[in-house]
């Protein structure tokens, strides 16, 4: 046992002395290209349409004049009571091990039972109170909270059989002011370069507010991996219906580079295989006219593609991944089960950080691609800029950056431009194929605030009410109750059977339990539809607790048939399941009582729970493990 611990010791040790070595790596690379910036294209500038179909073409954009006005009132007016009734929260979520509070305050509507898990948070999504939806009788929420689901459910069911008719090569679904748009942006033939005033715009706010992760230096290294991690339009966590095709691939969190195969080196741009860019007008485009950049700043772009490369690679080995799992991917027709709704005002949202790779300028949100989705299922985002005090909204101001924008890049690659694709109020833009997963965006911020409802296919296999009730019965099916007596006896105590009630034990506290309760009441304060299933949970998981004491009084026995090698392995699983939930109850209880959750108001303060004082009756084990571990370690030493 104690060997065992060391070898653990070690190999974390070793892990993060090559995360350190990553990213000294990194810093050098980038202190190198200095000030230097990668060229990006906007609407006005000439080759922006042809960039857009080359390394870019599973972006769609729909103007606003292209849906219905009653659809734009009823949506408009849903994201308005919603924020007025307060349900639109920053989330307090992990990063590196650390606690942070999003810029962007948001809430998830869905299915009801679905939850979307990011950067270890779980959401648990406020249904969408359609008709269709099962809420029948419950009367969990107020009429206006009511119409204002139904409205988002509503350009929901819009948004899947809109993005179910695209068709190969759609670029636009638009009104006439789109394809005036779309002609100009085609007049040109050659790249070129945004204004070279943006090019070198100093990131001058951005190692301010680089202190939230650390040191200046190194947060500016590290973003290459932090980046993908920081999600607006998608933040980490959770086979719905359609048909899903099952792909082995190993997990990853999101925004990881997917690894490469050494055959695939040829695409070390990020471009997936068989990339070229299209043609347009039966013209082969050839991405010319860039300026060749000096050779020592090609050789540093190099470098850096191909030290990513490496990084994945080492990733596909098991490094920094969880265990393999399969992965399912999106080819039936389009049903987005969630949509998370996300509310920024860059007045509020102090020191924004300037776009460092491209000089796009503030972002809101950085660079990152969508989590936890079907793999290849598009997304479908819809934007509403609101109005300023003189009723002026985002597009209303002098420029292109007064608008809000979406900045996009090939993933892992510093070669090919980056492009901005302005939004107007009501605009929407789907994310279609594999360009989530190949490439990244950010939200590059306006003058007025924004909404933004961004619908998505989340994958759920394990994170719906549904799945983990059943986990539940699983385990309790081997909890016999005595009906006269009431008391309670394990059926099978086989060691592969015990471990698996405590692996859902462990589950059933830390996924859901204390991630619903460490959101505090936001749940319930609006919707209580959550309430009764959640106390269900506990119920069971109180179960489990007996089922762990019954456990433990066969370990620690003298009963017969219970001696030798069998015992020693139900000994070990005991330990290695009490090991990891005291671990990660002293980690809850550490979140909870941060000095960044004391912060938060008493109705959105994270909530301890479960949790019990010493000698609670009504608790078969104590909340603190540390005795029965030690008795359990030293009954190992004794066998």
């Amino acid at each position: 046992m104690k060997a065992r611990q060391c070898k653990h010791i070690r190999n974390m040790k070793r892990s993060g002395d090559s995360e350190g070595e990553k990213r000294r790596k990194r810093r050098k690379l980038l202190q190198e290209l200095g000030d230097q910036k990668i060229p990006f294209l906007g609407p006005a500038d000439r080759g922006y349409q042809q960039l857009w179909d080359s390394s870019y073409s599973g972006l769609v954009l729909r103007r606003s004049l292209s849906l219905p006005a009653e659809l734009h009132g009823r949506v408009q007016t849903a994201l308005f009571t919603l924020r007025r009734k307060g349900c639109l929260l920053r989330d307090l979520v992990r990063i590196r091990e650390r606690d942070v509070f999003t810029a962007v305050s948001r809430t998830l509507l869905g299915e009801p039972g679905h939850t979307y898990r990011y950067l270890d948070t779980r959401l648990f999504a406020i249904p969408w109170h359609s008709e269709d939806a099962e809420l029948k009788g419950q009367n969990c929420c107020d009429p206006d909270f009511r119409a204002a689901c139904k409205a988002l459910c509503e350009l929901n069911t819009f948004f899947c059989s809109d993005v179910s008719l695209l068709k190969e090569g759609d670029r636009f679904t638009q009104g006439a002011k789109g394809e005036a748009e779309a002609k100009q942006g085609e007049e040109g033939d050659t790249w070129s370069k945004h204004s070279e005033d943006s090019k070198n715009s100093e990131g001058g706010d951005s190692e301010s507010r680089q202190s939230e992760e650390g040191d200046a230096e190194s947060k500016h290294s590290e973003e290459w991996d932090i980046e993908s991690k920081h999600s607006e339009e998608g933040c980490s966590g959770p086979k719905q219906e359609g048909e899903w095709e099952t792909e082995s691939k190993p997990s990853s969190e999101e925004g990881e580079p997917h690894p490469l195969k050494p055959s695939e080196s040829e695409h070390s741009e990020g471009k997936p295989p068989g990339w070229a860019p299209k043609a347009v007008g039966g013209t082969e485009i050839k991405p010319a006219g860039l300026g060749a950049p000096e050779k020592p700043v090609e050789q540093l772009k190099h470098s850096l593609s191909d030290h990513h490369i490496k990084d994945r690679d080492e990733q596909a080995s098991g490094q920094g991944c969880s265990q393999p799992s399969p992965r399912q991917v999106c080819t039936g027709p389009v049903k987005f089960n969630v949509t998370l709704l996300n509310y920024m005002d860059p007045a509020a949202m102090s020191q924004l950080k300037e776009e460092p790779y491209y000089g796009m300028g503030k972002m809101a949100v950085g660079w990152h691609h969508d989590e936890n989705l079907i793999s290849h299922s598009p997304v479908a985002v819809y934007s509403h800029s609101c109005h300023n005090d003189k009723g002026e909204s985002s597009e209303g101001g002098s420029g292109e950056e007064a608008c809000w924008r979406i900045g996009l890049k090939v993933a892992w690659d510093i070669r090919t431009p980056g492009l901005t694709l302005p939004l107007e109020s009501g605009d929407c833009y789907y994310m279609r194929d594999d360009l989530n997963s190949t490439h990244q965006h950010c939200v590059l911020a306006g003058e007025t605030a924004r909404f933004s409802s961004t619908h998505r296919v989340a994958e759920c296999s394990s994170g719906t009410l549904t799945y983990i009730q059943s986990r539940c019965q699983e385990a309790l099916s081997n909890l016999h109750t005595d009906p006269e007596t009431g008391s309670h006896s394990l059926l099978a105590l086989l060691p592969t059977t015990l471990q698996h009630c405590e692996e859902i034990h462990n589950e059933v506290e830390f996924e859901w339990l204390r991630q619903y309760w460490f959101q505090g009441q936001r749940f319930a304060r609006f919707c209580s539809w959550w309430t009764g299933p959640m106390e269900q949970l506990e119920k069971d998981w109180k179960l489990m607790e007996t089922m762990t004491m019954l456990f433990l009084d066969t370990v620690e026995g003298e009963e017969e048939g219970q001696e030798g090698e069998g015992r020693r392995e139900m000994a070990e699983t005991l330990l290695s399941a009490l090991t990891d939930r005291q671990q990660q109850r002293q980690t809850w209880r550490d979140r909870c009582h941060s000095s960044l959750a004391q912060t938060l108001p008493p109705q959105e303060a994270p909530v301890d729970r479960p949790f019990w004082g010493v000698d609670d009756p009504n608790m078969p084990l104590p909340f603190d493990l540390a005795d029965i571990i030690n008795r359990v370690e030293s009954l190992l030493w004794r066998m």
